[in-house]
């Protein structure tokens, strides 16, 4: 992942051309580095995921089918743009349920939650991005090839992720028109204001360096905390080592 001189790098050597569409004319906000990344995507019927999206935003299906994510991970060098890492901010794990929306033909990623361990991070995400950030104690481990994941959240016990997982596959990229291309290559997250007016928050990053991936969930309530009724136990899986992310203010869709 040319890893050697990442740190010399600027966003504007990056290339952006894999984007469907153009970048905001507006400097990014914050930089992040996501870390042993699972994707667990189970598909759930277009009726029923309606009932849990505000009607505000159009759901995406592939083949006629929604799907609701579960995605684990940890974040390092978090900081915003222009100013050193923060001490006590600059990294903690995130678990993350999200499905799949488009607005304007720019698809996205809605999170109906996001676990995290980080009060501050908690608060600032919640003012400034109008995410659904919940308080959560989180363990995440290397044990052999497998990460092991924990995840239980404050104020409601019953939900809670403990799993472990491990790639069983090559690093590849998305190939274009593809479901995991699909699933995964999203450049930007709505949320709704107070109002419930959709804003969209862009996002830039490398394409994904997926891998397929095994997992044995001991428990996953994550799905039924936040009212999703899945067709299946069994999910499609990925995983990813590790992406560098710019993420761009808030904009009105």
């Amino acid at each position: 992942m040319h890893d050697h001189n990442h740190n010399q790098e600027t966003i504007d050597s990056w290339d952006a051309s894999h984007r469907p569409w153009p970048l905001p004319k507006l400097p990014w906000l914050m930089k992040q580095t996501w870390n042993d990344l699972l994707f667990a995507h189970y598909p759930v019927k277009l009726e029923n995921l309606r009932n849990t999206v505000p009607d505000a935003l159009p759901l995406d299906s592939f083949d006629g089918m929604g799907w609701v994510s579960v995605v684990p991970f940890h974040m390092t060098g978090i900081r915003l743009r222009g100013l050193p890492p923060i001490p006590g901010t600059d990294r903690f794990p995130e678990l993350n349920v999200r499905t799949y929306v488009t607005i304007d033909d720019k698809p996205g990623v809605y999170f109906f939650s996001l676990d995290a361990t980080n009060w501050l991070a908690v608060k600032m995400a919640k003012m400034f991005y109008h995410l659904p950030y919940v308080q959560a104690e989180i363990q995440v481990k290397q044990a052999g090839d497998f990460i092991a994941y924990d995840s239980r959240r404050r104020s409601v016990a019953e939900a809670r992720l403990s799993c472990r997982y491990r790639p069983i596959s090559e690093p590849f990229l998305a190939v274009k028109g593809s479901f995991d291309e699909w699933l995964t290559e999203r450049y930007c997250l709505y949320a709704l204001n107070r109002a419930g007016v959709p804003f969209r928050c862009d996002i830039m990053h490398r394409p994904w360096p997926l891998q397929r991936a095994e997992a044995e969930f001991r428990l996953n309530s994550m799905l039924d905390a936040n009212g999703v009724p899945v067709e299946s136990g069994q999910p499609v899986l990925h995983v990813a080592k590790k992406l560098e992310v710019r993420i761009w203010p808030l904009i009105r869709t």
